[in-house]
């Protein structure tokens, strides 16, 4: 009898085990998700102050500029608990700001205008912030999608209804790479 009591005892302590690192891994992910959402607010909150300081230089580009807009406002309402949604939003933007920075090489002033330059770099930082980000992300979510899917988590992760992370993927291969802003 005592040694069935054992048993039991270091089975539950097991499964606390295993149960809290699967906890551990979710929070984990959870938490390099809204990292991912601080930098994008802050690469969302740049755009008016980067579209109002290229205003006054591209007048003949209002189309380039609107379409940067319409991008930004997309990507504020995109579902920040659908992945795929704030990916394929993100995508669209980043596609847009390349258009703006392409057409910025056609206009000499405004790439010597000071607030353009400040923000060229902030915008940039913010870029090589967000690749890291994802990349923490994407082995967050891959941790934690191995551990509920092995053996013996698995049977807990059922049990407990944990479900896998979508992995924070861009729709096209050029997207991986960085917004180009240096001129």
């Amino acid at each position: 009898m005592l040694y069935v009591l054992i048993f039991i005892a270091a089975v539950l302590f097991f499964g606390v085990v295993l149960y809290n690192g699967m906890i551990k891994n979710r929070v984990k992910v959870d938490n390099a998700w809204s990292d991912i959402a601080v930098f994008l607010k802050k690469r969302t909150d740049l755009i008016p102050n980067l579209v109002s300081t290229v205003k006054g230089y591209m007048q003949h580009e209002a189309n380039t500029l609107e379409r940067v807009i319409a991008a930004r406002n997309q990507a504020i309402s995109a579902n920040p608990a659908n992945v795929s949604e704030v990916a394929a939003a993100q995508s669209t933007l980043s596609s847009s700001l390349r258009s703006v920075f392409a057409l910025s090489e056609a206009y000499p002033d405004l790439k010597a205008n000071t607030n353009f330059l400040e923000l060229k770099d902030a915008l940039s930082s913010i870029e090589n912030d967000l690749a890291n980000s994802r990349r923490y992300y994407n082995a967050t979510v891959r941790d934690y999608n191995t551990s509920i899917q092995t053996v013996p988590q698995v049977f807990l992760a059922n049990m407990f209804d944990f479900r896998e992370r979508e992995f924070y993927e861009l729709e096209d291969a050029s997207e991986a790479k960085n917004v180009k802003v240096e001129f």
